[in-house]
């Protein structure tokens, strides 16, 4: 089968439910070949082909039927391009020809080999036509409003015919399909064909009595299935499997969690596997799992290594006392797709990109390949997890791929994506080759949430670039973040898009920290002992502390090269102020970070190598992972937290250091953060320091040594409030409440 069909009002009309079944349908559908057949140019049918719920198309028609291309390669259609190209004398030389006809005006649209105007009833259309025959061309009239003018007797049903021939079709197979007398050629090609519902009425009495040809009752791509239906043809590919949405299932507070680790790890205790809780602090797995906690059906989908590719893992329940109706949904990789997906490809291509690195980035196209194929995991397993208009909530950068697969598989489901990291300036984003096809899968959420409103302004830029957006409402952003005065405040916040006939909701929500997990080991008997035990080592000196995972983006060279600046500019500090610096190793198999440690040990070897004393040593370096309790009892007895990425989204650190002190009785340390560090624009009263000027480091580190004992505990004070209310429960309710208010018909996509 070939449909050959129109886009506006035809293709991209009709109900949302009948327009992704028919794009479904023609995607499974091996046997169906799909032509655009429009009255558009090519640059208008562009931005189509890189949404991801439109299925591609062989060929487009374009230009009302004076341009031909190849769907795929976007290449002329020879030898039919370059014989409709002979009989074209030029668009100047029309204009110039049809300049003194009163009431025609240049339609602002993309065209080639051909010229679009408006008419109105000043223009004398016998006029118009007896010009352009002496040019040898043609003229179609459309809806009372517009004129083309073509090549001679080129047009949709002309050109269409040619490739018809061309590729050798056969005419039984063909189906046409439009809803406007611009699209009255493609029903004498004799072809079969369906007007759908809703069309011109100039068309309906042109092709009224037409044996071929369906009148549809059902509107835009509801009308092609109709019409699919009604000749023996073509009835056999319009089953009950399509759109296979389960009708009865109560999805309505079902949520599906997309993330890229399990809640739980797997040990061997007593020789039988069991589940235990993750390591980390941060507390959003236990934020995230707080959702399920009053028997809300989900699923929590994540990769699972596996010894090779055939093995599966069942559904299982992550903790059926607790959770009793939360499944996990393994997607099973081998050590080696990891590899690639996790350590190489998304490290290397896209982490040096989100925090504009753009001289680290290393792109593979296999290795982009294998990443999307991944994505089509996680969107394959959320399609057959999902209930009836279930919520879906996907987490991070590494599922860029997942929301545009999703949406094809189950048009009725909810999307939000939290992006935990950084979000680049469109010029940095846009050097990714894959960028469009990115972009075009993030349109098909429902609502996006970033750390702050400096990512969601940068997102909204990149989509600029790449289709037309039109801001539907903003938001102040002065009630909770810096604006003029920090180098990523920004003063309003968009808060919704439109985009290509999506509506999309945005928000900034940055993530807090478990408190009550830090309050729990900060009181805890042992937790007491080991801060006073460490004090008392400490007497008499200064404490600066930095908390960092071994990665360029921190910027750990460009700290240890301002302490050495610091200890060389106060001389008389030397044995009073050290600097405690825990840098957490990177996962296992990261060789990019090889180089960076190599330099850092050199770098702090040689200042501890000219500064020590017998009873001082400026830096203590530990490059291994700190359990947690151990970090806390760090954070209890540094005077100051050194803490200045390059870049980095947010920075968790800054907060639990807050969050630590802002539990002791005297609660004076002091944050110095790097201007660059999301969380910097929420933390008003810590100071900022620029990461890439070692003069500001150097400047920010000494004023923070010589604070007065008031101004750091009122700045510490102001710093807790901030984090102990916004914190990591906040984070997800806030997300989830803006998730759960968007209605789908709200966002759904008129793509007209």
């Amino acid at each position: 089968m070939v449909l050959a069909t129109d886009l506006d009002g035809t293709f991209l009309g009709g109900r949302q439910a009948d327009r992704l079944k028919l794009y479904r349908l023609i995607r499974e559908q091996e046997n169906i070949r799909l032509m655009f057949v429009t009255g558009r140019g090519i640059e208008s049918v562009m931005p189509l082909l890189d949404n991801p719920v439109i299925p591609d198309p062989d060929y487009i028609i374009c230009d009302v039927g004076a341009t031909i291309l190849n769907g795929q390669t976007l290449e002329p259609v020879q030898p039919i391009q370059s014989e409709i190209e002979s009989q074209w004398p030029g668009t100047l030389v029309i204009q110039r020809s049809m300049r003194k006809v009163k009431g025609l005006r240049l339609q602002p649209v993309s065209q080639q080999r051909r010229c679009s105007f408006f008419y109105d009833d000043r223009t004398d259309i016998d006029t118009v036509k007896k010009i352009a025959d002496e040019m040898g061309l043609d003229v179609l009239l459309s809806a009372g409003k517009f004129l083309d003018i073509l090549p001679k007797n080129i047009n949709k049903g002309s050109t269409l015919k040619r490739l018809v021939k061309l590729m050798d079709f056969s005419s039984k197979d063909i189906l046409v399909a439009g809803d406007t007398l611009n699209d009255r050629s493609l029903y004498d090609t004799q072809y079969k064909g369906v007007v759908v519902g809703a069309a011109e009425q100039a068309l309906m009495d042109y092709t009224n009595g037409m044996p071929n040809v369906l009148q549809a009752k059902s509107q835009g791509a509801g009308g092609i299935l109709e019409s699919m239906k009604h000749f023996p043809e073509f009835s056999g590919y319009v089953n009950n499997k399509t759109n296979n949405i389960p009708e009865d299932a109560q999805g309505d507070t079902q949520l599906l969690v997309m993330y890229h680790r399990l809640p739980y790890e797997m040990k061997e205790v007593n020789g039988t596997e069991k589940k235990v809780s993750p390591k980390s602090p941060n507390g959003i797995i236990p934020s995230l799992l707080g959702f399920f906690s009053n028997g809300r059906a989900g699923a929590w989908i994540a990769w699972e290594e596996v010894r090779n590719k055939n093995m599966t893992r069942a559904d299982r329940y992550i903790d059926e006392n607790k959770y009793p109706n939360l499944i996990a949904s393994s997607i099973p990789l081998t050590k080696k797709e990891i590899e690639v997906f996790y350590k190489l490809f998304s490290k290397e291509a896209f982490w040096p990109v989100i925090f504009s690195f753009a001289d680290k980035v290393r792109f593979n196209h296999e290795q982009w390949e294998q990443y999307v194929n991944v994505n089509r995991l996680f969107a394959e397993r959320a399609a057959a997890e999902a209930d009836k208009n279930a919520t879906v909530w996907i987490h991070e950068y590494n599922l860029w791929m997942v929301p545009g697969i999703l949406r094809q598989l189950r048009p009725d489901v909810k999307i939000g994506f939290f992006h935990h990291t950084a979000f680049p300036p469109a010029d940095i984003f846009n050097i990714i080759p894959w960028r469009r096809e990115i972009i075009g899968s993030m349109l098909q959420c429902d609502y996006i949430g970033f750390h702050i409103p400096r990512y969601v302004e940068n997102f909204v830029d990149v989509v600029k670039s790449h289709i037309p957006v039109t801001v539907r409402s903003e938001q102040s952003c002065a009630d909770r973040f810096l604006t003029y005065s920090c180098a990523l405040g920004v003063d309003k916040m968009t808060r919704e898009i439109d985009a290509g006939g999506r509506i999309i909701r945005l928000g900034a929500h940055p993530v807090g920290i478990n408190m009550k997990n830090i309050r729990h080991i900060f009181e805890q008997p042992a937790t007491q002992e080991k801060i006073e035990e460490m004090q008392k080592q400490r007497e008499g000196k200064q404490i600066i502390l930095s908390v960092e995972r071994l990665d360029y983006v921190k910027g750990p060279l460009e700290k240890i090269n301002a302490f050495q600046t610091f200890l060389e500019r106060n001389p008389h500090l030397h044995g009073k102020v050290e600097l405690i610096n825990i840098c957490t190793p990177p996962a296992s198999g990261m060789k990019v970070y090889d180089k960076i440690l190599a330099e850092l040990e050199q770098a702090i070897g040689k200042i501890n190598g000219k500064y020590a004393q017998l009873d001082w040593v400026p830096i203590h370096f530990f490059f291994r992972s700190v359990p947690f309790e151990e970090v806390v009892t760090y954070y209890a007895i540094a005077d100051v937290a050194w803490i200045t990425p390059l870049r980095d989204g947010l920075n968790l650190v800054a907060k639990e250091y807050i969050g630590v002190q802002g539990l002791k009785p005297c609660a004076d340390g002091v944050l110095v953060i790097s201007e660059f560090a999301g969380a910097s624009v929420e933390l008003s009263y810590a100071i900022r320091t620029n990461p890439y000027d070692i003069k500001d480091l150097v400047q920010g580190l000494e004023q923070a040594l010589t604070l007065d004992q008031n101004e750091r505990k009122l700045r510490m004070e102001r710093l807790f409030e901030q984090v102990t209310h916004y914190d990591i429960d906040n984070w997800g309710k806030a997300f989830m409440h803006e998730l759960e208010n968007i209605r789908r018909e709200d966002s759904a996509m008129p793509l007209q």
